[in-house]
C-alpha cells in the first residue's frame, strides 16, 4: 500500500563510534504498523537487525541506536519493513558511504599564547578525533574569534570569522592587551574520505588581559585561604601537643632533696636524743 514505507531516513556517525538512525513513519502507516531495520557493511554479509530501538509514543519504531561502529572506506546497505495486522507493507532501502554521514568532533587542546610587544597571538589546536583518518591535512578549519563586550567602555561585542585554514595553528594580529577575547574552531573535509559538513565547535576558549587579571586574583585568593587554613592547622597542632606532653608531678624523695646542712642537723639531734636516754637509764639504776 502506498504511503506504508517510512520517510526522512537519516543516519549521524558522532564521537567517533556512534550511529543514530531515524525515520518518520509513512503518511498512510496505522497506529499498529511497526517496522524493523536491518543493516550491513558489505554485500556479501548478511543483514543484521537493530538491537536498540527508538520509539515514539504509540510504541511504532522510528529510529536505531548502534555502537562500535567503524567507518574506513565502507558504504553501508539499510533495509526498513514491516507489518500491520499481518498485512506486509511498503519496504525502504538505501545505500550510504560511512564518511558522508560523520559528525566530526571538535578540535582539541586549543591554546592561545600572546605576546604584547608584536600585538599578536598563536592560537593552536589537535585535529578531530575520527576512526579512520589519520593525516592532519585531511581537516580545514573555520575559526571565530569574539571581542568581549565591555559595558563600562561602551564596546559592543564584535567577532572575526576566518574559513579555509590549514595545519593547526593560526596567528591573529590585531591583539590588544587591553581587550578580553574568546575563541571557537571547528573542522570539515580537506580533500580526504572526510564529510563535507562542518564538525562541532569546540569550547570557547578566552584570552585577553582581564581574563589574565581575573586569573591572577583568583590565585591569589586561593593561595591567602590556603596560608590561613595551614596557620590554623599548626596552631591546632601545637596546642595538642603542649596537652599532651605536659609533665606528670613525681613524688618527693627526702634523701634526695635534703641538703648536707639538714642531714648534719637531724644526725645530731638524733645524737643527742640517745646521749639523753643513756643518762636517764644510768641515774634510775643508781
Amino acid at each position: 500500500m502506498n504511503g506504508t514505507a517510512i520517510e526522512n531516513f537519516v543516519c549521524v556517525i558522532f564521537n567517533v563510534s556512534f550511529m543514530n538512525c531515524t525515520w518518520h513513519v509513512g503518511r498512510s502507516a496505522s497506529e499498529d504498523t511497526q517496522y524493523f531495520l536491518y543493516w550491513k557493511t558489505s554485500k556479501k554479509e548478511d543483514f543484521t537487525g537493530c538491537q536498540n530501538y527508538i520509539k515514539d509514543n504509540c510504541g511504532r519504531h522510528t529510529g536505531c541506536r548502534f555502537q562500535n561502529v567503524t567507518i574506513e572506506r565502507k558504504q553501508a546497505y539499510f533495509l526498513v519493513n514491516g507489518s500491520r495486522s499481518g498485512q506486509s507493507i511498503q519496504s525502504y532501502m538505501k545505500t550510504i558511504n560511512l564518511y558522508r554521514i560523520e559528525k566530526l568532533t571538535p578540535p582539541s587542546n586549543v591554546t592561545v599564547n600572546c605576546t604584547e610587544a608584536s600585538h599578536g597571538c598563536e592560537i593552536q589546536w589537535q585535529p578531530p578525533r575520527t576512526s579512520h583518518v589519520k593525516k592532519d591535512g585531511c581537516f580545514k578549519y573555520e575559526i571565530v574569534i569574539e571581542n568581549k563586550a565591555d559595558p563600562e567602555k561602551n564596546i559592543k561585542t564584535t567577532s572575526k570569522t576566518e574559513r579555509s585554514i590549514t595545519g593547526n595553528s593560526y596567528i591573529f594580529g590585531s591583539f590588544s592587551a587591553k581587550k578580553r577575547y574568546s575563541v571557537k574552531i571547528r573542522a570539515t573535509d580537506n580533500g580526504c574520505l572526510v564529510s563535507a559538513s562542518w564538525g562541532e565547535w569546540s569550547t570557547p576558549v578566552e584570552f585577553g588581559k582581564e581574563q589574565l587579571i581575573s586569573t591572577s586574583s583568583y590565585m591569589l585568593f586561593l593561595i591567602a585561604v590556603l596560608a590561613a587554613s595551614l596557620v590554623f592547622f599548626l596552631c591546632k597542632v601545637s596546642i595538642y601537643l603542649k596537652k599532651t606532653s605536659s609533665t606528670v608531678p613525681q613524688p618527693k624523695d627526702p634523701f634526695n632533696e635534703m641538703s648536707p646542712t639538714d642531714f648534719q642537723t637531724e644526725y645530731k639531734n638524733l645524737f643527742m636524743k640517745h646521749e639523753t636516754e643513756e643518762i636517764t637509764i644510768i641515774e634510775e639504776m643508781m
